[in-house]
């Protein structure tokens, strides 16, 4: 049926939000700048649609392309490595696999391939270069 897969996608998608909401939260509570609730809301669809140019970039290393359509995947794969169910943990293993992708594709491709490609506000970028750790 396909609205299985629409919910799926459809959940996956929420729960990617609340994972960047605890990373940003959890960022800005290491000291790392100003990281707030509201930064997080306007992360979401910017990094969807960064995830999407930087797959559809030929000039990029085809690894950061893999690498960005199996993170993908992992995201609206309804199976986690540790159950939803569970508060806080559940979550965390989604914002650490997205910082973990995150961070092999600014190490392959560059920040400049951030920067080239980031459809959002130049302090969403220092989010994600913070959340990335391209930046200290």
């Amino acid at each position: 049926m396909w609205w299985h897969g629409a919910l799926a996608l459809g959940g996956s998608l929420l729960l990617l939000w609340v994972a960047l909401v605890v990373g940003v939260c959890l960022a800005g509570r290491r000291g790392t700048g100003p990281a707030t609730v509201k930064d997080a809301l306007r992360l979401l669809p910017d990094i969807l649609r960064l995830v999407r140019r930087l797959a559809a970039d030929p000039t990029l290393p085809r690894g950061v392309r893999v690498r960005l359509l199996v993170l993908t995947g992992y995201l609206i794969c309804p199976i986690d490595l540790v159950p939803d169910f569970l508060p806080v943990v559940g979550y965390a293993d989604d914002a650490i696999v997205v910082a973990w992708a995150l961070r092999s594709v600014v190490r392959s491709a560059g920040t400049e391939a951030l920067d080239r490609h980031w459809p959002g506000t130049p302090g969403g970028l220092a989010v994600l270069k913070r959340l990335a750790l391209a930046t200290r």
